[in-house]
């Protein structure tokens, strides 16, 4: 894609990356020749000729007679022949040349005989052992969803509020610099959100999942339902549900929303104090890692969505795929199936370290008193299950004895927490009948603790 000058200086002025080398002079056209074989066995990338490493414009020969050789190098010297883009660009009375590489999806690319990848800012001979790993990487690579270009898609399916969201979200949490010149696609492109392919911008599959306006029209089983049973088994009648739709990140604060609904407050007694502190039923961290882990590590091309079912003595999270290969419960070694998903969910602070997910699931329900999670395995999904801690009894016992006072503390809480409640909310959250909850919300009408706002359904009450 064809950057206008502030893009590109932009682009030298954040140095050089996996993707952006610079070459002082065309004295280095075998470097060249081995970093155009790097970046199409990587992820694609921009030559930048002409500035130094420390990203300082110093100027090469641009006349037509020089780049016809350097295309002729790049040619004669690749197998598969690469057939680069290459620019003349013009900065501070200077020429300098951009060569474009895109990413072999189908083939690892040699220059001189010998192929090379890219490990950050460094171009590297690849051994053997690596060159057949490569091999293997590189069939994985077109069976991985995240980097497939949505075909149905365009760049009018991306909501640029979202991405200006998530820029600002990474300077805040990351302390990435937000790009200040940078056209759409230009982003897009850089964090894999997007591909060229026939100089035609395309979002790519994560792209629609993180920021599409609407990314359930084009993977109609992306959604997440989440399921409150009452009872113990899926037979049973149900309470309350919801689809989570939207983008993967709008998806996860739903269904927090909803298990904060669905889910128990326990009173616990502390040893400091003879006060009650009210915690939920689940540590809501760690539901909230399972239900963030099932998005990112699923497999989309199962036709099946996540699933979040909540039942009287636990909660399942039940993710469409398995871990990868080498992978398990006991050894969580990072290895993603969705790589860009992945990212996308760091940049925004939704995960912490790579690979820590699982530790940090069973360390906060230890802390919180209940048992570890657990997986249940099948040939097309993964099960983890938290089960509910045994105190539920005293606690049920406990709020027998409370009554309506018991039922109102709760409900209050909820208030300052949240702003407003629906009686639904007051049913799920008290584990009452409709007619017990009428009553209850009657009498805190009367004596002025709440008040009701809206008409019809849309009642509620703050």
């Amino acid at each position: 894609m064809e950057m206008n000058d502030e893009e590109l200086l932009e682009l030298i002025s954040a140095g050089e990356s996996e993707t952006v080398e610079f070459k002082p002079s065309l004295s280095q056209t075998n470097e060249i020749v081995e970093t155009v074989s790097a970046f199409s066995n990587t992820r694609g990338g921009k030559i930048i000729v002409g500035v130094s490493d420390s990203g300082r414009v110093l100027g090469v020969d641009g006349s037509k007679d020089v780049t016809e050789r350097l295309t002729g190098k790049i040619l004669n010297n690749t197998d598969p022949r690469i057939h680069p883009g290459i620019l003349l660009k013009r900065i501070d009375e200077k020429v300098i040349i951009q060569i474009d590489i895109k990413e072999s999806l189908d083939h690892l690319v040699m220059a001189f005989g010998r192929p090379f990848r890219r490990i950050g800012k460094s171009t590297v001979k690849i051994s053997k052992e690596e060159y057949e790993k490569t091999i293997l990487e590189k069939h994985r690579e077109k069976l991985r969803f995240d980097i497939g270009v949505c075909e149905d898609a365009d760049l009018e399916s991306i909501d640029r509020r979202k991405v200006n969201w998530y820029l600002n979200k990474r300077k805040e949490i990351r302390k990435v610099k937000k790009p200040q010149v940078l056209s759409i696609e230009q982003v897009l492109l850089n964090i894999g959100a997007a591909k060229e392919t026939n100089d035609i911008i395309k979002p790519t599959n994560a792209g629609i999942l993180f920021f599409g306006k609407n990314p359930q029209r084009f993977f109609a089983r992306s959604q997440l339902r989440v399921v409150r049973f009452k009872g113990t088994r899926v037979i049973h009648p149900t309470i309350d549900r919801f689809d989570c739709v939207g983008t993967l990140w709008e998806m996860v604060e739903q269904a927090e929303e909803f298990i904060r609904r669905n889910i128990r407050l326990f009173g616990i007694r502390t040893n400091k104090s003879f006060m009650r502190e009210d915690k939920f039923e689940y540590p809501i961290e760690a539901l909230r890692e399972a239900i963030i882990n099932a998005l990112i590590h699923r497999n989309y091309y199962e036709p099946a969505d996540v699933r979040v079912f909540i039942f009287d003595d636990r909660v399942e999270v039940i993710n469409p795929g398995n871990f990868p290969e080498g992978v398990t419960p006991q050894k969580p070694i990072h290895r993603p199936v969705n790589d860009i998903l992945c990212n996308f969910m760091y940049d925004i602070g939704f995960i912490e370290k790579y690979g820590s997910g699982i530790y940090m699931m069973q360390e906060l329900c230890k802390e919180q008193g209940n048992k570890k999670p657990y997986y249940k395995f099948h040939p097309l999904e993964t099960k983890i299950i938290f089960e509910s801690p045994e105190k539920e009894v005293i606690f049920r016992e406990d709020e027998k004895l409370e009554g309506f006072e018991g039922r109102r503390n709760k409900i209050l809480q909820f208030l300052q927490k949240y702003g407003r409640f629906t009686r639904r909310e007051y049913v799920s959250i008290n584990k009452i009948s409709e007619k017990q909850a009428n009553d209850d919300i009657e009498k805190m009408l009367k004596e002025r603790e709440i008040e009701r706002r809206g008409r019809g359904r849309s009642v509620f009450y703050v």
